[in-house]
């Protein structure tokens, strides 16, 4: 018997992103990528210059988008990316820039 696949396992993280993150359309980027994989969550600038968000979906899905944000929109520099796992939030809907 095959293990299931983490297609299947919803999971959500939280990350914040750091390097050259802020003025570069880094958030646009975020909320574009996690609604091409279908991900709910959000995104947010940090007054220290980084930037913070929460995506939630299909296990793979969220790698994907995650690989995807350790590359970042063409402007920006990524130094360093730190994450860890949350509690799935039920209900949620849509994936939001917060300001």
């Amino acid at each position: 018997m095959n293990p299931p696949s983490s297609s299947g396992i919803v999971k959500r993280i939280s990350a914040v992103v750091e390097g050259r993150v802020q003025g570069v359309g880094f958030r646009y980027f975020a909320r574009s990528r996690a609604q091409h994989y279908g991900l709910t969550g959000w995104v947010r600038n940090l007054a220290d210059g980084n930037v913070e968000f929460e995506a939630q979906g299909a296990g793979d899905k969220v790698n994907a988008f995650l690989a995807e944000i350790r590359n970042g929109p063409a402007l920006s520099y990524v130094s360093d990316v730190k994450t860890h796992d949350l509690p799935v939030e039920e209900r949620e809907e849509g994936f939001e820039i917060k300001f």
